[in-house]
């Protein structure tokens, strides 16, 4: 059986929401080299064919045994989101397990005086959330301020930040960051 490696790029390519240029500037190649293996009018060599791989990101193993058929799921009932919080603090990923996700989207709950730890948070991107019930204190840098239901955050992740809930009721956040954290 013989398999198709320009469609088979092409569509997952695709799939992954990448036009060729980007896919190109992913794997440090030209779009035109995609362009080509994509219309098979060249096979690549099995390092190139890496390179572009890396780019998407995918192993080769993936890309000669995946299911290009199967559906991603769309919707998500509340028992699949995935636990990753601790103590006080529950943090829902949604789509925990989507390939090449390109954000974190998260449903968070906080105990009254549950906080992410003593120790400010700093890593690469952008955190946006909207506060859905309760309050929560948000440092960033070195403002802080208490937000409460409807009022919401954005700002860029590499800056120190912490979160608390400093009232006695619970606190219901919706919050996505990019690139993806978890």
């Amino acid at each position: 059986m013989s398999i198709d490696v320009g469609a088979r790029l092409r569509s997952i390519r695709q799939m992954c929401g990448l036009s060729q240029r980007e896919l190109a500037r992913r794997a440090g190649v030209t779009n035109g080299l995609i362009s080509l293996v994509e219309m098979n009018r060249v096979s690549p060599s099995v390092s190139s064919l890496k390179k572009l791989l890396d780019g998407i990101p995918m192993s080769m193993a993936e890309f000669f045994t995946g299911d290009l058929n199967q559906q991603v799921p769309v919707f998500y009932a509340a028992t699949e989101l995935v636990e990753i919080g601790n103590d006080g603090v529950s943090l829902r990923l949604v789509a925990a397990q989507r390939a090449n996700r390109q954000m974190t989207l998260l449903h968070e709950r906080y105990a009254p005086d549950a906080q992410t730890g003593e120790e400010m948070l700093e890593h690469r991107g952008e955190e946006c959330g909207v506060v859905i019930r309760g309050k929560i204190e948000v440092t960033v840098g070195g403002a802080s301020r208490v937000l409460g239901p409807g009022e919401a955050y954005y700002f860029n992740s590499n800056l120190p930040h912490r979160f608390k809930n400093p009232g006695r009721e619970p606190c219901e956040i919706v919050s996505c960051s990019t690139p993806p954290s978890f």
